[in-house]
């Protein structure tokens, strides 16, 4: 029988993705999770430091252990490093009732707003949120690649997924063919119903609702799905909500970027991983003179690994 989890894996000394790569490789990891689990997806958003999702499954340590291992031994081996990726235990809470599996998905799915990437639900990649009520909000269609066997480039070696997983022309497996669109849309009933909770503030009105089909239940609320989260607190999610993005900050994403092709190979390095502690701080100082209006010290540190 399946149960509905609402997932988050967080790494609190580094990031989980120093690439776009990775995210394209993370993305295709839990593909092969739901694949070989036989789950359901619902929700998912990766970003630099956590990832989320909500799933249907009948086995959560399971698709935990697929989904985190596939993806854990692409990361070692590309960057030379070693040991568990991320915290030691996932953060997972089951979800009962409707009114909270249709909030968690809603929180999973405007993550990368309350963390400030986007002004919108919509405006980030590595997230299902475009993938719902698609055609009705307006925004076309996908096409998949031409080639589709660039997946394998993707994708955990000797791991096959049926034709129905299709990819992008960056070898990421369409949103569109890892969630379950048509029973989450059922969730939300109609476009307009999704719309609206992909904008709405978050509020004490999100626990009365829930509160109202089970008042026995503790509510899924902003704190709780980010209760892993690291740097930014619950009030500054909030905040975000409003849109104002600033635009002028630096990305973890943009800074590993710099950091690995312009920083380690100074030393002579081949990555982040085999710096000492010394060249660490040189590279630390540098970035920090040269960025310091669009970076933070924790930034800096997390994408350093020190």
């Amino acid at each position: 029988m399946r149960n509905t989890y609402h997932i988050c894996l967080a790494s609190h000394d580094e990031v989980l993705h120093r690439s776009v790569e990775d995210y394209i490789y993370d993305v295709n990891c839990f593909a092969v999770a739901v694949h070989r689990t036989d789950s359901r997806a619902l929700a998912d958003a990766f970003m630099s430091t956590h990832d989320h999702s909500c799933v249907q499954t009948d086995d959560i340590k399971h698709f935990s252990f697929i989904r985190r291992n596939a993806y854990t031994r692409y990361f070692n081996a590309k960057y030379e490093r070693k040991g568990r990726l991320g915290d030691t235990d996932c953060f997972i809470t089951e979800l009962e009732g409707i009114r909270r599996i249709v909030t968690a998905v809603s929180y999973v799915n405007r993550n990368p707003l309350h963390h400030g990437l986007t002004s919108t639900p919509f405006g980030y990649k590595y997230c299902s949120a475009n993938a719902i009520f698609r055609r009705e909000l307006g925004k076309g269609s996908i096409e998949p690649a031409a080639n589709q066997h660039i997946r394998h480039r993707f994708l955990p070696r000797n791991c096959s997924l049926p034709d129905s997983f299709r990819v992008d022309e960056s070898g990421m497996i369409l949103q569109d063919d890892i969630i379950d669109v048509r029973y989450v849309e059922e969730l939300y009933v109609t476009p307009r119903s999704y719309l609206y909770m992909m904008n709405r503030y978050s509020d004490e009105k999100w626990m009365k609702e829930q509160s109202e089909e089970d008042p026995l239940r503790p509510a899924v609320t902003l704190d709780t799905i980010e209760q892993a989260s690291l740097d930014e607190s619950v009030e500054h999610m909030k905040s975000n909500e409003h849109g104002r993005v600033n635009l002028s900050s630096m990305t973890d994403l943009e800074l590993c970027g710099i950091i690995d092709s312009e920083y380690v190979p100074l030393y002579g390095k081949s990555s982040v991983y085999h710096l000492t502690d010394g060249e660490k701080a040189e590279v630390g100082n540098k970035l920090w003179s040269r960025f310091r209006r669009s970076v933070s010290e924790k930034q800096i540190r997390r994408c350093l690994i020190v």
